[in-house]
């Protein structure tokens, strides 16, 4: 996918809107305060590290339970 104008009509539309301002947000009032979004985003990401340390743990833990508890056969000639 391509962009940019790619023929006649697309060249003379950019230059007929190059000027024009779509969205002016210097003006707009935001409805979620800034401080308060990045702090749940930050706690979202503190919450999910955690998550995959405690997960990262447990299965350390499980290998070793695993480990402990396994059972070895001898081979067929008493290997």
């Amino acid at each position: 996918m391509a962009i940019g104008a790619r023929d006649y009509i697309d060249k003379l539309l950019v230059k007929k809107y190059a000027d024009e301002k779509v969205d002016n947000h210097d003006s707009l009032e935001s409805m979620v305060d800034p401080k308060k979004m990045l702090e749940a985003m930050n706690d979202v990401a503190m919450i999910q590290r955690n998550m995959f340390v405690l997960s990262q743990k447990l299965c350390s833990t499980c290998y070793a339970i695993n480990a402990k508890a396994a059972r070895y056969k001898r081979g067929i000639n008493g290997d």
